[in-house]
């Protein structure tokens, strides 16, 4: 027998009957798994992220009597906009040795984004943990993306089946959005030349951000955050030659060749993207 698929499947059947008893919590409406373990692209390390739907109010001493309890020790659960305007709330768990996170989302946010999204509308969000900023069509992104794991209400399922359908408008607006990281490398061009590093790797960071979320858009593929973007997008058809080679040559470099490099990353990825 292969232990580590045994332990896979025992992990798998505990967060199964975690989603079970998180969908029962008052205000909870559906629970899915995301992350890497939704996409199967993940290590046998990856913590196992669920993300918690809810509408309205939210019973918090249920859901920390409950993470307690799966835990078996005292968990800190933070409650909605604890953890920042975009990433809501949640709560870090250990279970017999597995990493477990709760991520918190308010259903009715989700499903005022999404509608933004089929309209074409975006906004990028100030988050910790996310530097180059929370992009709001990462919310549907999720759903569209994820496994759901309990939905009483069928509410989650539904709006999983509309967001598999990239909507055009999106599509776009965020392909037309590239013009920014033109700006992002100008601006970075006036810092270069007296060494101030900082703000050349701010506005290249951004301008490369910009170009992940073009590319992926071009291709309808839900682009979530920054990590591992920059690879995906280099798997993408019509990608330019060397991307990320060369993102990572400006990115080290922050001097006025770096920049060059970038203008001219700009300038492929932007022809690609019309």
């Amino acid at each position: 027998m292969n232990t580590e698929s045994a332990a896979e499947r025992v992990r798998a059947s505990m967060v199964a009957d975690m989603a079970a008893g998180l969908a029962a919590v008052p205000g909870v409406r559906a629970v899915a798994l995301g992350g890497s373990r939704a996409r199967s692209t993940h290590r046998p390390d990856s913590d196992w992220d669920l993300g918690v739907y809810y509408r309205g109010t939210l019973d918090l001493v249920a859901l920390t009597a409950l993470a307690s309890q799966a835990q078996g020790s005292r968990v800190e659960v933070a409650g909605p906009g604890g953890w920042g305007p975009w990433v809501n709330g949640g709560a870090w768990l250990r279970v017999d040795g597995t990493a477990v996170d709760w991520i918190l989302r308010d259903l009715d946010r989700v499903e005022s984004v999404w509608s933004d999204c089929r309209e074409g509308r975006f906004e990028v969000g100030v988050q910790p943990g996310h530097p180059l900023g929370f992009w709001s069509p990462c919310y549907p992104g999720e759903v569209a993306l994820s496994r759901v794991l309990a939905d009483p209400y069928r509410e989650l399922t539904e709006l999983q089946q509309q967001t598999r359908d990239y909507p055009e408008p999106l599509r776009r607006a965020l392909c037309g959005a590239a013009w920014e990281a033109d700006f992002s490398v100008a601006a970075a061009g006036k810092s270069a030349s007296s060494g101030d590093t900082l703000h050349v790797a701010l506005c290249l960071s951004r301008a490369f951000g910009i170009l992940t979320q073009a590319l992926h858009a071009h291709h309808r593929t839900w682009c979530l955050n920054e990590k591992g973007a920059l690879a995906a997008a280099a798997l993408l058809p019509e990608t330019p030659a060397d991307f990320t080679e060369r993102v990572g040559g400006a990115l080290r470099g922050l001097d006025t060749a770096a920049v060059e490099t970038a203008a001219s990353v700009v300038r492929d990825v932007r022809a690609v993207v019309g």
